[in-house]
């Protein structure tokens, strides 16, 4: 049995119920005002409690925000410290706010100890709050988080394989979506990358089948609510055909 869906619905008419965003240009942000990759990383990171209270605001219930992909991890030990401790920091930051329900998905074995530890307290911390629900997918990638769902659902009916209802797979298919990291969490309906790249680059990639796309020129530290705003105004102006 699934879990069931919560915050399945937005706030206002018309606005995404939960939004995911690719967190994406710091480093060229630093770069092109001759600072380091660790302030880039550190603006962008510090970013993000103000985008969760915009979409609070606007009427967002679900926010998945991807700050660390598996990918990432081969970059160099000075730039990854620099990173560690801005989300160390960030952790901190939405601890004491209590505003934000927050849940991590992704591979937290992957990360230092130290690092590791402070999402997790941060989960805790908030697991009562009610309020957006912030996700951070850290040291995420949508082909491992796929795997790793198929994993657990072998491992689950390892000695019995249950009977899907005749001839239909979507008992299944929410079966399965039940061993994802936002499992109980409606999927995207929009996704939104910065930086004017053009691509999803594995982000989500089971969650966002039937998402709408949004991509924004800004580098992501410079994201400003008007940025936000507009891709909610795209979202709310197409006629969602959900893949058809």
């Amino acid at each position: 049995m699934t879990e069931p869906s919560v915050l399945a619905a937005s706030v206002r008419p018309g606005v995404p119920a939960h939004v995911a965003l690719v967190l994406d240009g710091n480093r060229r942000w630093a770069a092109q005002r001759g600072l380091s990759v660790a302030e880039g990383h550190r603006q962008g990171i510090g970013k993000i409690p103000d985008v969760l209270q915009w979409c609070g605001e606007e009427g967002v219930t679900i926010v998945t925000q991807w700050i660390l992909s598996v990918r990432n991890l081969q970059r160099s030990p000075q730039e990854l410290a620099g990173l560690y401790r801005s989300f160390t920091s960030l952790c901190e930051r939405l601890a004491q706010a209590q505003r934000w329900r927050v849940r991590v998905i992704g591979s937290l074995d992957l990360l230092p100890g130290p690092v590791a530890e402070a999402f997790e307290d941060v989960q805790r911390r908030t697991e009562q709050v009610v309020g957006v629900q912030a996700n951070f997918a850290v040291a995420y990638d949508g082909r491992r988080e796929i795997a790793g769902a198929a994993r657990s659902l072998a491992q689950k009916y390892r000695e019995r394989w249950p009977q899907e209802p005749a001839g239909d797979l979507s008992w299944w298919e929410g079966e399965f979506a039940s061993h994802l990291g936002t499992a109980g969490l409606v999927d995207p309906d929009l996704v939104i990358r910065t930086s004017g790249e053009q691509r999803l680059s594995g982000y989500l990639t089971w969650q966002t089948a039937q998402s709408e796309l949004y991509f924004c020129e800004r580098l992501w530290p410079d994201f400003t609510r008007e940025d936000l705003r507009e891709a909610l105004h795209s979202y709310s102006s197409r006629q969602r055909r959900l893949g058809l």
